[in-house]
């Protein structure tokens, strides 16, 4: 079988140490210090550079590593009409002490106003042909999933005002992403994922039990996020990939949730309309391989069993047998798993505890297993 556009053999979910420069300039526009078209132009340059880089190290699909955004979730959701952040998360479930993310508040309908990701897009486009790769990679998109607007907040964080009921506030968030979508696919953009931790919440009995307690039974709520997600990306064209990541947190090197995939395996694989899972994979954590009997023979799961959360190289006939052992599990085989790092390398702007020295050898090691795994074409 071959891939869906836009999807390589060796792939990345997308964010990527931030520069120290870019880090720096982020503290001085917080306090005042400079304006954020300096940074603007700063977070270009650093863009145009790791574009290059990915490419150096072999990567096929390219982002422009999260570099303008604090969170990867945040500064998307803040910039559509009606979605404000008010305060931070609690958490019962954190591996180590850490900082938690800005909690997100419906204050009114929510609408889009205008496009969120389309310039950053073109930037994006623009610096690929500068380094003579079109037609060679794919320019990445990665946006949150609709889930992390309900989530962690449900009804206590929905103005009743707005929405008395829930079905026209989850129809609006439909909308928006769909209207966000057909903006991106109107740009060029031809791959798109939607990042989600939610649907792997799911997954730990703890985070579950805590869900159950704000939203009802979990088995419902998973099929409401699949409606969801779908209802979102219902109106892409045939040519649009969209791949959703899941992901049980990332910050600093730190994880938020535990448990296999099996609770919610049937609905993800069968029902969810997408082509492409980035599942996290990197330890005991995620479970085994066996939800993967449930992949429908024309969907493709980029195994994510290499980690970004430590900065020593994995261990490369360890990860050659794990790929295999979760092939057995699939209709058709090793053609339906792809390869790499369970999330990204900075899911928020502090990123993991390893070095850009270290970062760029994983994934120079990822494109080198891939070409074991599959053969030096990383496109089919």
């Amino acid at each position: 079988m071959s891939l869906p556009p836009g999807v390589y053999r060796a792939d990345q979910v997308g964010s990527l140490l931030r520069p120290k420069p870019i880090l720096a300039a982020r503290q001085k526009v917080a306090a005042g210090e400079l304006k954020q078209e300096d940074l603007k132009e700063l977070e270009d340059k650093y863009i145009a550079d790791v574009v290059r880089k990915q490419i150096d190290a072999g990567l096929r699909a390219v982002t422009d590593g999260e570099f303008r955004r604090a969170v990867f979730h945040i500064d998307f959701l803040k910039q559509l009409e009606g979605i404000e952040t008010q305060g931070v998360l609690q958490s019962t479930n954190v591996s180590k002490g850490g900082v938690m993310p800005p909690r997100l508040v419906v204050v009114k309908k929510i609408t889009h106003p205008k496009s969120i990701q389309v310039q950053d897009f073109k930037y994006l486009e623009s610096q690929i042909a500068a380094a003579d790769a079109q037609g060679k990679v794919t320019t990445k998109v990665s946006i949150p999933s609709p889930t992390m607007v309900h989530f962690r907040g449900g009804r206590d964080t929905i103005d009743e005002a707005s929405y008395p009921t829930l079905e026209p506030f989850f129809e609006d968030l439909a909308r928006v992403y769909q209207e966000e979508l057909d903006d991106l696919y109107k740009a060029g953009a031809r791959f798109v994922q939607l990042d989600d931790t939610n649907l792997a919440y799911l997954c730990d009995p703890q985070m579950r039990a805590e869900a159950e307690k704000r939203h009802g039974d979990a088995n419902q709520l998973t099929r409401q996020y699949a409606a969801l997600i779908n209802k979102a990306i219902s109106k892409r064209p045939k040519d649009l990939t969209i791949g959703i990541h899941l992901c049980r947190g990332n910050h600093r090197s730190q994880w938020f949730a535990q448990g296999g995939y099996e609770p919610v395996a049937e609905v993800l694989f069968k029902d969810l309309n997408v082509d492409v899972y980035f599942l996290e994979y990197d330890d005991a954590r995620s479970g085994d391989f066996s939800p993967l009997r449930h992949l429908p023979e024309n969907k493709i799961v980029v195994l994510g069993v290499m980690t970004s959360k430590k900065g020593a190289l994995s261990d490369k006939e360890e990860i050659i047998k794990r790929v295999k052992e979760a092939a057995e599990f699939c209709p058709k085989g090793l053609k339906q798993l792809c390869l790499s790092h369970q999330c990204g390398f900075a899911s928020g702007m502090a990123g993991n505890e390893l070095s850009e020295e270290e970062q760029w050898a994983k994934v120079r090691l990822e494109v080198e297993i891939a070409k074991e795994l599959w053969g030096d074409d990383l496109s089919v």
